[in-house]
C-alpha cells in the first residue's frame, strides 16, 4: 500500500496428473521446522483415484489470496515454498505471484471446505494461523469486468485498491464500516468485494489505514488493481483452465 510495491512473476509450473504431485527434490532454505517433513508427507498421501473413460470430479481454477504474511517481518512464507506446499497437497498448475502471497491452481472441491483444507494445511505447513480468501476465475473475471466505471483509468491521480471479503462478511455490510475521507476516498460495493480509489496528492490524509485497527480487518485482505488485472491475465493463461475434465 505504501510505496511501490515490486512485482515478480514466477513461471507456471508443469501440470500434474489429477491430483498427484511428487515430493519436491529440493527444500529452501528458512522453511520452518517441519516443514520437509509435511510436504513429504502431504506428497505420499496427495494421490486421488483416478476412473479412466468417465466423468470424475469438475476441475476449477482459483486463487488462493493469503493474508498477513510477509509483512513487517511476520509470517515470512518464501514462494517456491509456498508453492511446493500447494503442489504436496496435489493441486495442479501451481503458480505464485508476488510476497504478499497469491496462488493460483486447479482442484475439484469448492467453497468453504476447500478453504478450510487450503488453511489447514498452510497453517501446519508454515506454523501460522492462516487466513486464506479464495475466488474462481469466473469470480475474478466478474470483479474486473464489473469495477465502477473509470476505476482505475487514472492511474497517475488515484490509488485503486479492491477490497476482498472473507465469507460471510458481505460487501454490503462492510460499506457500512470502511472508513472515507471526504473528497479523498471513494468506496464502491462489487461482488463480495469493495473498490477503494484514493487521491495520490492526499493519500496521507486517506482513511483506508484506519480499517486496519478495525475488527472487519480480519475478514479481509486487499491486492491493488494492477496487480487484481494481472492475476486475471495468469488465469485467463493458464494452461488446462476450464470448468471440468475427463479422467
Amino acid at each position: 500500500m505504501a510505496g511501490r510495491q515490486q512485482e515478480h512473476l514466477e513461471a507456471f509450473g508443469g501440470v500434474t496428473v489429477l491430483g498427484t504431485a511428487p515430493a519436491p527434490e529440493r527444500f529452501q532454505q528458512g522453511s520452518p521446522p517441519g516443514y520437509r517433513a509435511h510436504v513429504e508427507e502431504r506428497s505420499s498421501s496427495a494421490k486421488r483415484p483416478v476412473r479412466h473413460g468417465c466423468y470424475t470430479s469438475l476441475v476449477t481454477t482459483y486463487v488462493a489470496l493469503l493474508r498477513g504474511i510477509n509483512v513487517g517481518g511476520r509470517n515470512p512464507i518464501r514462494m517456491p515454498a509456498l508453492k511446493a506446499c500447494f503442489e504436496a497437497e496435489g493441486f495442479e498448475g501451481v503458480a505464485t505471484y508476488i510476497q504478499s502471497g497469491n496462488v493460483l491452481f486447479r482442484a475439484a472441491g469448492s467453497g468453504s471446505a476447500l478453504v478450510r483444507r487450503i488453511e489447514e494445511m498452510l497453517s501446519t505447513a508454515f506454523d501460522y494461523r492462516a487466513s486464506v480468501v479464495l475466488r474462481t476465475h469466473a469470480q475474478m473475471r466478474a470483479i474486473v469486468e464489473g469495477a465502477p466505471k473509470k476505476f482505475g483509468a487514472e492511474p497517475a491521480t488515484y490509488r485503486y485498491d479492491v477490497i476482498f471479503l472473507k465469507e460471510p462478511v458481505t460487501a454490503r455490510a462492510a460499506l457500512k464500516q470502511v472508513p472515507t475521507r471526504p473528497e479523498v476516498d471513494e468506496v464502491h460495493a462489487g461482488r463480495g468485494v469493495l473498490y477503494f480509489s484514493r487521491l495520490i496528492s492526499r493519500a496521507a490524509q486517506s482513511h483506508l489505514s484506519r480499517v486496519v485497527s478495525m475488527p472487519i480487518y480480519q475478514s479481509m485482505t486487499i491486492r491493488n488493481w494492477n496487480t487484481m488485472r494481472t492475476l486475471l491475465r495468469m488465469m485467463d493463461e493458464a494452461p488446462g483452465r476450464g470448468a471440468g475434465r475427463r479422467g
